[in-house]
């Protein structure tokens, strides 16, 4: 689990310049996908690149539980052997995702239309996050659900005998909601449609079709995306190499831009449109930051991004951006703290059911460090200047308000604690040796 041992606080102080290139770890999404997709295949997957950190082993377990066979080579390769669509096994113990809410929503898509019962637990901050939007759609299709009030974890889904294949149309931009019924879906007779009327990151949908299943994507007159799954295919297995995680990425190339005199570069960063949204809104600051050397890897393009020094500006974000750097706006707002004006940030209500109130806490945070903020129920204006840092922010057992107030530490006129940063081993347990190794202070809260 994320949290099991104890707190271990943290701070980071102004640095002087950072300077050098880091390879951020492998792509969250793609590495949950990777091992649920080769599960699902007859044959052997490999992967090269796959994303080490609690959240992923987690996923890796389950699909050990699930009758795969998940092994990870003296050369850091990860093989799958899989058991095709339909042909997973009801699991002997529960499944512990720890803190993985990707992982888990996910699995419960991949396993609500097997006929057999599987438990999902986690560690205190999952069974906190709600997942009814993704039991919903499983129980159209037949599933029975056995969970908490507020259908939060722990909780067992029984899938149907004779699963139905449903059209649905999303009530909310969430790409795990959209994959978890793709997920299901695989494994029921028919068509199933999703609907969704904001496009959000398609990863699920490119590496579908990379395993062979049939499906196609269209655009409805209201404009909305029409997304439809044949159900019952044959996968077959594939040499997966996982790019860089832009989500990991920022952290780094938001360091680079507000801590004077810096010059980095951030390296093998995915850059699929429905993930770049924080570098198309940094630019709009005023960023100096370039994309070079593009290529494909796997169908999805990647390039190194390369960041300096720049005085940023005040923006407004538009709503629609923000299902392309949903998990961005905790170090936007930091990097905002550090812009001349305004920045004004809309649509946020999905922050509020992260692995925190995310939102929340962000506000918090910069309260905590006398930023000057204000906060709404779906949006967030943070006001640049003034003397920032001093302050101690609360976590709530979310790696990324603990990363993200660890870069504004970097340029504060005073150093800035964290009271944990256990669970950032869930996305980034290299974060802290990356960090340092271009110069970040990072070091164990009294040693500042």
């Amino acid at each position: 689990m994320a949290h099991s041992g104890p707190m271990k606080p943290m701070t980071a102080a102004r640095s002087g310049a950072l300077a050098g290139r880091a390879r951020v770890p492998g792509d969250k999404s793609i590495s949950h996908r990777s091992l649920m997709f080769g599960a699902l295949s007859i044959g052997e997957t490999t992967i090269d690149g796959l994303l080490e950190a609690d959240d992923v082993l987690n996923t890796a377990g389950a699909m050990r539980a699930l009758g795969a066979d998940v092994v990870r080579d003296a050369g850091g390769r990860w093989h799958v052997r899989g058991l095709g669509v339909g042909g997973l096994i009801e699991p002997s113990n529960v499944l512990d995702f720890g803190n993985a809410g990707t992982g888990s929503r996910l699995c419960m898509g991949l396993v609500g239309t097997h006929p057999f019962a599987t438990t999902f637990v986690g560690d205190a901050s999952l069974h906190k996050r709600p997942m009814g939007r993704v039991l919903a759609p499983l129980r159209e299709m037949g599933a029975e659900v056995l969970a908490r009030s507020g259908d939060r974890l722990p909780l067992t889904i029984r899938g149907p005998k004779s699963p139905t294949p449903i059209s649905y149309r999303l009530p909310v931009a969430s790409a795990q909601v959209k994959s978890c019924v793709l997920l299901a879906g695989l494994n029921v007779a028919g068509v199933t449609t999703v609907i969704e009327p904001v496009a959000t990151r398609d990863h699920t949908e490119k590496m579908l079709a990379g395993f062979g299943a049939e499906l196609s994507i269209e655009t409805a007159s209201d404009g909305a995306r029409v997304i439809r799954l044949q159900g019952r295919p044959e996968f077959r297995p594939q040499a997966i190499t996982v790019p860089g995680d832009p989500s990991s990425a920022a952290f780094p190339i938001a360091a680079g831009l507000i801590v004077p005199g810096s010059d980095v570069v951030v390296e093998n960063v995915m850059l699929n449109p429905t993930r770049t949204g924080l570098l198309d809104t940094l630019v709009e600051m005023g960023a100096d930051l370039a994309i070079v050397n593009r290529r494909l890897s796997g169908g999805e393009e990647i390039g190194d991004v390369h960041v300096r020094h720049s005085v940023l500006k005040g923006v407004t974000v538009p709503a629609e951006r923000a299902p392309s750097m949903i998990d961005e706006y905790p170090v936007l707002a930091v990097a905002a703290a550090f812009a001349e004006g305004t920045t004004t940030m809309l649509g946020l209500d999905e922050l509020r059911v992260k692995e925190s109130d995310r939102l929340s806490a962000v506000a918090a945070g910069l309260a905590a460090n006398g930023v000057v903020h204000e906060e709404g129920h779906d949006w967030l204006k943070v006001t640049g200047g003034g003397r920032i840092g001093g302050g101690t922010v609360a976590t709530h057992m979310d790696h990324r308000i603990a990363m993200a107030f660890l870069v504004m530490g970097l340029a504060s006129g005073e150093p800035v604690s964290v009271d944990d940063v256990t669970m950032i081993n869930t996305s980034f347990p290299e974060f802290h040796g990356l960090m340092t190794a271009l110069g970040a202070a990072i070091v164990p809260a009294g040693d500042a």
